[in-house]
């Protein structure tokens, strides 16, 4: 969520950095800021008639001392009437202020200054690429026909026991699917992040602290018996780990990591995109979580990326990086790269990462702060990337890994499993 006082100061410069998401904020900003003035002349009202109160409390006190019964009676009857008055000023604040919140959370973040405008993927800009293609002496099979042929995944099983989305992996299968968790919690560990086993499940506020909610309500699986979402991603619990939570002083860098099961719904996912495991509705992946001085956001993010490109380098992949444009960043991110592999045998670039930094946006929400050299609260800056999520780094391995009669297995994960080939 914005910061209500970037509204207040410098509205303009809001409503134009939107415009590069192709989003009309003017309106609802201006919506806000008539509100916020209402709550603000509301607000001094309530503290008058509260400051009223206390003074002639005092009173009362000194003149029952004095036995001026008559008086400190009068005085009660005038704190009753203050209260009555103190009941409706709290009750149109509270209603002001939850008009304004229901306002901001309409808002996206604005985007960085190096986000260019856009409305698509289409009007992405690549600034990395790196590897080579592979160049196969033999017709390179997707990488369902190969799952299919040495019984890795059964995607039909999935179909069966769930639906659509849900694929079950299957002897070599599985065990790369563990090997490859392995290889970046161990990766991210060197890298100085600290691991967690967070839950699967989060709660509203979870989710609105991360910016799932509302914009991506119809992304989430909701189970309403108990009012709890799967979570989309490990950002959201991992993220959520310090909200409402205020750090002691300014000198900090947080990094953690985990690895969860996802679960998105991707409503509207159809076609040829959707094939094997292109897209799922369930899949496995490591988040890095940094949680900032907002002097070293920048920093922390190339650091993200840096150790993103590392295990694409060392997986022996062909990968390139996008910065994505204003219309394609996410409702809640400042910015973000997208790393993608090539596939080979698909003849189409497939994304496997994306790293994003939202600046105050989270943790305005999230109510994250610091203790500035001042001891004055400061908010906190909050960045998070795949490193690496599964499906699409399965595909690409196995796909530009092939050889004639099987798949060469990157040396990088040899210790995790008991075979080099398949």
């Amino acid at each position: 969520m914005l910061e209500i006082q970037r509204l207040r100061t410098d509205k303009e410069s809001v409503i134009e950095g939107l415009k590069k998401r192709h989003f009309d904020a003017s309106e609802i900003v201006e919506n806000v800021l008539s509100k916020d003035e209402e709550w603000r002349a509301e607000k001094a009202k309530l503290e008058e008639v509260a400051s009223k109160m206390n003074q002639i409390s005092k009173q009362i006190g000194i003149l029952f001392k004095e036995g001026k019964q008559q008086e400190a009676n009068e005085a009660k009857a005038q704190t009753s009437v203050l209260k009555v008055q103190e009941g409706e000023l709290k009750e149109k604040v509270d209603v002001l202020q939850n008009d304004i919140t229901e306002l901001m959370y309409q808002l996206p973040n604005v985007p960085n200054q190096l986000v260019k405008a856009g409305k698509s993927e289409l009007d992405n800009e690549t600034i990395f690429e790196a590897g080579e293609a592979p160049n196969f002496d033999f017709k390179p099979m997707p990488h369902w026909e190969i799952t299919d042929k040495f019984n890795l995944i059964d995607f039909e099983l999935g179909v069966k026991i769930t639906g659509a989305g849900f694929p079950m992996y299957i002897g070599k299968g599985a065990k790369l699917q563990r090997a490859l968790i392995a290889f970046f919690l161990d990766e991210a560990e060197k890298a100085g992040y600290i691991e967690h086993q967070a839950p699967l499940v989060v709660n509203e506020a979870s989710a609105m602290g991360t910016g799932q909610l509302p914009d991506k309500e119809g992304q989430m699986y909701y189970m309403p018996v108990d009012d709890l979402y799967l979570i989309p991603t490990a950002e959201v619990p991992l993220t959520n780990i310090y909200r409402d939570v205020i750090l002691p002083n300014d000198d900090f860098s947080i990094k953690i990591t985990g690895y969860t099961p996802c679960f998105r719904r991707e409503a509207g996912s159809y076609g040829k995109d959707v094939r094997g495991l292109n897209r799922l509705h369930q899949f496995d992946k490591v988040e890095i979580v940094r949680v900032e001085h907002p002097d070293n956001s920048e920093a922390a993010l190339e650091e993200m990326m840096e150790h993103v490109k590392s295990l694409l380098e060392k997986l022996g992949l062909q990968y390139r990086v996008l910065r994505l444009c204003g219309g394609d960043t996410g409702f809640a991110a400042a910015m973000t790269y997208d790393f993608e592999v090539y596939s080979a045998a698909q003849e189409k670039w497939l994304e496997v990462s994306s790293v994003s930094r939202f600046d105050t946006f989270q943790s305005t929400r999230l109510k994250l702060r610091f203790k500035n050299a001042d001891k004055k609260s400061q908010l906190c800056h909050t960045l998070n990337g795949s490193a690496l999520a599964l499906p699409r780094i399965v595909a690409s391995l196995l796909e530009n890994h092939q050889i004639e009669n099987g798949v060469e297995i990157p040396s990088c994960l040899h210790k995790y499993l008991n075979f080099e080939r398949i």
